[in-house]
């Protein structure tokens, strides 16, 4: 409910803190007064409507701000969906500001958190439905009404389960189109990962091999000139007459003489000797190399071969064999990946039948109860409808399917549609014999699935005699629409979430005697919901359990306007002024006694539940 509505520098408003009631809450006064401005409040805190040059002229900044209890579970947790934050924590208690500036800017803020407008309107759809602004009740989208129809039908367990295997049909069938989209690329990729993990597994490429046969062949070309300045080097140190060896003996000889008559030359003796030694020794290496050092054509074709070989494979895939065997790793992960794809759309093809088959089944049993439903809930309305004065009204709710299945039992929209083509098709007959079969036994063709099942619905609503029937949303007499929605909301009140309602122009063109009945069913309505209504007629007035007036003054020069709660004798003077006039006597006074004791025994008549939930006595707060 809407527990206090604050309106600060809006137009004429200056400053208003108005405290409503849980129940029925009137607003009158005065043509001109400002009524309609306090609704017009509403839609602007809720985002119904633009602010814009409503701000009051003089000023910087104006505010309206409404503190809400939201008791309901589900409407909380949908409410902290749209507002992308749990407001759980705030126990139901909701403070909707929106904020105007000069500049023609505003601001919104749930709770102190800031919120875009979008998401304002969002949260507004569960909280608040406004009866008189066309565009934006909640029960015109046909979307809101196949909910509202559910509820009635109580379907919503069924269409949960619907709705959830809907979302696993639609994965499955998306991924099914990617990688059926994907075929023809999947296997180009395929093949070529295969043949380039086959010509990388043909190169056996070895750890270490590149650089070993890179070496060899080095050798291998060079053979000549190693030979010959190896044998050149060998023999300068060994084999020579005067080579580097033979001296160095001679040198040694010496030395050891040397040694004996001075031994502190041991050190450099021994030196010579470890020369001599570590000499011959590199000789006898050197020999053995040379003895080894073979030239041999066909091994270096054969290394250059497989050097060749490599190289192309090491080129294409990465420069060494560590990347390109780290690259053979890579690409057989992606043949097992693509392996998968083609694994899974095998699989999800004979998933998606059986899945199909059952959202079918699920859909046609949705669709039965929400016809049956439909079958109860129109004579309702209708009734409804013609107690508030639209006796020759008709109410309907048309079913749209994509067509029908085998099987399954047609609408009574759709019965009479097929009897509207028998003479269509009886002509069809007589042109053409051949196509005798097919018309008169016309394959049927499956509906087409859709998020909320396999319907599409539409309330719509002949207001008058020879006036077609028409959608809700077309209806463009606002009081009409307003008596429809009341209808509408007295049968579902049970079952919808939506605890504010507001009604404007309910009592445009009726009298003194509808006003009271439809003053009675505002009242029985606001048993199941808060109820927020501008009238002029007293008859409906006397039935609010808080009378809220509207007033304009002017003051220093500048127009204000107030809103005032009205009780006791202050009630029963502006019920009077509302029945005669500015001309009150003991007769209107009396008139608007009896209207109130008469209100108070109807109502007495229609609530046979407690009112627990409603403060027991309202605290009235003029501003």
């Amino acid at each position: 409910m809407l527990r206090e509505l604050h309106i600060s520098n809006l137009a004429v408003i200056a400053d208003a803190r108005i405290e409503l009631h849980a129940g029925l809450n009137c607003f009158t006064g005065a043509t001109g007064a400002g009524k309609s401005l306090v609704i017009g409040a509403v839609e602007i805190l809720l985002g119904l409507r633009s602010p814009a040059e409503m701000l009051r002229p003089g000023v910087d900044e104006g505010r309206v701000s409404g503190v809400f209890d939201v008791r309901d579970k589900e409407t909380l947790r949908r409410v902290s969906a749209a507002a992308d934050m749990d407001l759980a924590a705030d126990a139901g208690e909701l403070l909707l500001t929106r904020r105007l500036y000069a500049s023609g800017r505003t601001s919104v803020s749930i709770n102190g958190n800031p919120i875009t407008l979008a998401m304002l309107k969002q949260v507004a759809e569960h909280l608040v439905d406004v009866h008189g602004q066309h565009d934006h009740q909640f029960l015109l989208k046909p979307a809101n009404q196949l909910d509202v129809l559910d509820q009635f039908a109580g379907a919503e367990g069924l269409r949960g389960e619907y709705g959830e295997l809907w979302t696993r049909f639609q994965d499955a069938r998306r991924r099914i189109d990617e990688l059926s989209a994907n075929r023809t690329l999947r296997q180009q990729q395929l093949d070529l990962y295969r043949f380039q993990v086959q010509e990388i597994d043909a190169a056996d490429i070895k750890s270490g091999e590149y650089e070993e046969l890179t070496g060899r062949e080095s050798v291998l070309r060079n053979i000549e000139k190693l030979k010959k300045d190896a044998t050149a080097i060998h023999s300068a140190l060994y084999e020579a007459d005067g080579s580097v060896l033979e001296r160095l003996r001679m040198m040694v000889g010496v030395i050891s003489e040397l040694a004996g008559l001075d031994p502190s030359l041991g050190n450099v003796l021994k030196g010579f000797k470890d020369s001599t030694i570590g000499l011959e020794e590199t000789a006898f290496d050197l020999n053995r190399y040379l003895d080894h050092l073979d030239h041999d054509p066909a091994e270096l074709a054969e290394v250059q071969e497989r050097l060749n070989g490599l190289n192309r494979i090491l080129h294409k895939y990465g420069g060494t064999s560590a990347d390109a065997l780290a690259y053979r790793e890579e690409v057989a992960r992606k043949i097992a990946d693509l392996d998968k794809q083609t694994d899974d759309l095998s699989s999800l093809q004979k998933e998606i039948e059986p899945l199909e088959k059952k959202l079918r089944q699920l859909g046609e049993k949705l669709s039965v109860m929400r016809q049956a439903a439909a079958k109860k809930l129109s004579p309702l309305i209708i009734k409804s409808l013609g107690e508030l004065g639209m006796e020759k009204a008709v109410f309907s709710i048309e079913f749209t399917a994509g067509s029908l299945s085998e099987g399954r039992v047609p609408a009574a929209g759709a019965k009479s549609e097929i009897s509207n083509l028998k003479p269509q098709i009886s002509n069809l007959k007589s042109e053409n014999s051949n196509s005798k079969s097919e018309i008169a036994n016309p394959k049927p063709q499956l509906p087409v699935l859709l998020p909320s099942g396999i319907d599409q619905i539409e309330f719509t609503a002949q207001t008058n005699p020879g006036q077609l029937a028409q959608p809700l949303r077309k209806i463009a007499s606002g009081g009409e629409l307003s008596r429809i929605m009341l209808a509408l909301k007295g049968i579902l009140a049970r079952t919808d979430r939506v605890s504010v309602l507001v009604f404007d122009e309910i009592d445009a063109n009726v009298g003194g005697r509808l006003g009271s009945i439809i003053g009675s069913k505002l009242r029985e309505l606001s048993r199941h919901h808060q109820v927020l209504c501008i009238t002029h007629l007293p008859q409906i007035a006397s039935f609010a359990e808080r009378h809220l007036t509207v007033r304009k003054a002017v003051k220093d020069k500048q127009t204000q306007t107030t809103v005032r709660v009205m009780e006791g004798d202050e009630r029963i003077e502006e019920l009077a002024e509302m029945i005669g006039g500015q001309r009150i006597t003991d007769t209107t006074r009396a008139q608007a006694r009896e209207l109130l004791d008469s209100a108070g025994a109807t109502s007495a008549s229609v609530s046979a539940e407690p009112k627990s939930r409603r403060p027991t006595k309202p605290v009235a707060r003029p501003t």
